[in-house]
């Protein structure tokens, strides 16, 4: 299947009319859902992610073509899992404790998800104990945001928790945060902004 380039389109402009009307038409149709994911929706996701970085279109941009795809893939999801695809892994995405700003992480969310991965979106002012359960609920990899200065000493908090745990990597970002401090407290990698995580994700998966 080459790329649909309506339900591209659609989602890049954020049309979640179209993507929701178009996507049920190919399910009906007996298209494939996963060639659909793989080459008309994630690439439509990561085309305005990478706008984004290069400050070509903004956070409203960012959000409405992420709810545009989620439109889309709440269609085809259970069609994905009947078929046995697979996400690339769990992530369970986070503001950490004492922080109760949720933009940043849920664009973060929404790129991972238009991505291929599976979401465990933990919310605001998470606590050690809500991204251990997460991981006991099969994440593998875990996305720390904070906004405020204050609440950034919690991340090493976290690192420092679950140092040394086999298989995890843990990806921190936010307004204040920056590469110098990711080194610092040890985490595993930092995201500049919410496609950047994406990429600082899959490149802790390559090694």
């Amino acid at each position: 299947m080459s790329r649909n380039q309506e339900i591209y389109d659609a989602i890049t402009k954020g049309n979640r009319k179209i993507v929701t009307e178009k996507v049920q038409a190919l399910i009906d149709g007996g298209g494939n859902v996963v060639e659909l994911l793989n080459d008309s929706m994630i690439p439509a996701m990561r085309d305005i992610g990478e706008r984004f970085s290069r400050n070509e279109v903004y956070v409203p941009e960012m959000l409405i073509a992420a709810r545009a795809m989620q439109s889309g893939l709440s269609l085809i999801e259970p069609l994905l899992a009947s078929k046995g695809h697979k996400p690339r892994a769990r992530v369970a995405v986070g503001t950490v404790k004492g922080d109760l700003h949720d933009i940043g992480k849920n664009l973060v969310a929404m790129m991972l998800k238009g991505a291929g991965f599976e979401v465990d979106d933990l919310g605001v002012d998470c606590t050690i104990e809500k991204f251990e359960a997460s991981v006991q609920r099969g994440s593998s990899y875990l996305c720390l945001s904070a906004l405020l200065t204050t609440t950034m000493p919690y991340m090493k908090t976290v690192v420092d928790h679950f140092k040394g745990r086999k298989g995890l990597k843990i990806i921190i970002g936010g307004a204040p945060v920056t590469q110098k401090y990711a080194d610092e407290i040890g985490a595993d990698a930092y995201g500049s902004d919410a496609n950047d995580a994406v990429r600082a994700l899959e490149k802790v998966m390559a090694g």
